[in-house]
């Protein structure tokens, strides 16, 4: 089902170990980890990455993520179960995912929630991981690759 084959390109492959490589910074940061997989399954569910949602949500639920919180992701502004600074990220994820929807792009409302909830680290770390996250979307998206055989932990 895969129409191109990532890993086993050597410009992709290439191209791929340094995005793993980059976005080390952003796992060794300050921003919890639960934080980082809930953008990283946002995001994918966005841009429909059947990959990435494989891989993020077996690796939330792995990591003692609750079924009910995976579960309401797609339904994170109708929802009780998130924390206040989980819906900041949340949201300016929906934001920069959906840059071309968006009229300004980032909302002042939502930046001073990202403000009140996070230091600048933290920040920086999931501006990087809302790019990173997306950068890999794209990339399994446009080269094919589904989701379904992930174990955790797999790479």
């Amino acid at each position: 089902m895969t129409r191109f084959d990532l890993y086993a390109n050597e410009i992709a492959g290439k191209f791929n170990k340094r995005l793993v490589t980059a976005a080390r910074v952003i796992d060794e940061s300050s921003l919890p980890k639960a934080t980082q997989e809930l953008v990283k399954i946002r995001a994918s569910q966005i841009n429909s990455c059947g990959m990435c949602l494989d891989m993020h949500t077996k690796d939330a639920a792995h990591a003692g993520e609750t079924p009910v919180r995976l579960a309401m992701v797609a339904a994170w502004k109708e929802s009780t179960v998130f924390t206040e600074p989980e819906r900041a990220a949340l949201a300016l994820t929906e934001e920069g995912t959906r840059l071309a929807d968006a009229n300004p792009g980032i909302s002042e409302d939502t930046w001073a929630q990202v403000r009140k909830n996070y230091d600048d680290d933290q920040i920086g770390a999931l501006i990087s991981l809302i790019a990173t996250i997306n950068a890999w979307n794209r990339l399994n998206v446009i080269s094919g690759m589904v989701g379904g055989d992930y174990t955790p932990g797999q790479w």
